[in-house]
């Protein structure tokens, strides 16, 4: 009896392990052919070579490249406008002239303008009025400014404010400085055959002052240390 009971335990036991494993198998398997079987994707064109055949339609028609050819004009006129003005000198030199005043005074009267401290009564007169100093003193209103011209008196400020494009630098060339100040200018550079102070000795004997720009190199001459080493 007692070893009919213990057959009967092991083979429930093994039964279960072989569910257990059966599973296992089931569930290894699924996780295995999902893994090697990949989904199917559909080849579409890209977005270069989308790019790549807009633009060669662009080059068959180049009537259509009418924007890129404005922008193009754009371009050229700031590249010649820097040219011509530079970067720091952004803006024209103006002088106030001494009837300034009695000028403003005339163009006011002329746009039907009886308060000089009410504001324009639309932007057209304003416009109107702008576009009449600009004539009269050949300078206008910066895009950054035009907000602040609100009245005739703002604008009788404006065009009574010189502009000067010198540099603080060049400036003080016309100021009576200070006796214990001095201000270099020009550059000093050292040459052996006219700074014979010394014997034509530098304080850097290994420190060449080699000239390489173009502009100064007829103004100033070049010197080239003699070197003990390498």
């Amino acid at each position: 009896m007692a070893a009919f009971i213990r057959n009967q335990i092991c083979s429930s036991a093994i039964q279960q392990i072989t569910i257990k494993t059966d599973a296992f198998t089931t569930v290894v398997r699924h996780y295995a052919s999902a893994n090697r079987v990949k989904p199917f994707k559909k080849v579409t064109i890209s977005d270069r070579a989308r790019n790549e055949a807009k633009a060669a339609q662009m080059r068959d028609h180049p009537e259509d490249d009418g924007a890129v050819i404005v922008a193009g004009k754009r371009l050229e006129s700031v590249r010649q406008s820097l040219a011509s003005r530079g970067y720091l000198r952004s803006s024209k030199q103006y002088a106030p002239p001494e009837d300034v005043l009695a000028k403003i005074r005339e163009l006011a009267k002329s746009a039907n303008i009886s308060d000089s401290n009410k504001k324009f009564a639309d932007n057209q007169q304003k416009f109107d009025f702008l576009a009449a100093c600009f004539t009269t003193f050949k300078h206008s209103v910066p895009n950054s400014s035009l907000h602040d011209i609100e009245c005739v008196e703002d604008a009788l400020a404006f065009y009574q404010t010189p502009v000067s494009t010198i540099t603080p630098l060049e400036s003080l060339k016309s100021v009576d400085l200070p006796e214990n100040l001095h201000i270099q200018h020009e550059y000093v550079r050292f040459h052996p055959e006219t700074d014979t102070m010394f014997g034509g000795k530098s304080a850097f004997p290994k420190s060449s002052t080699v000239v390489t720009g173009l502009k100064y190199k007829d103004k100033y001459r070049g010197h080239e240390a003699k070197k003990s080493w390498p």
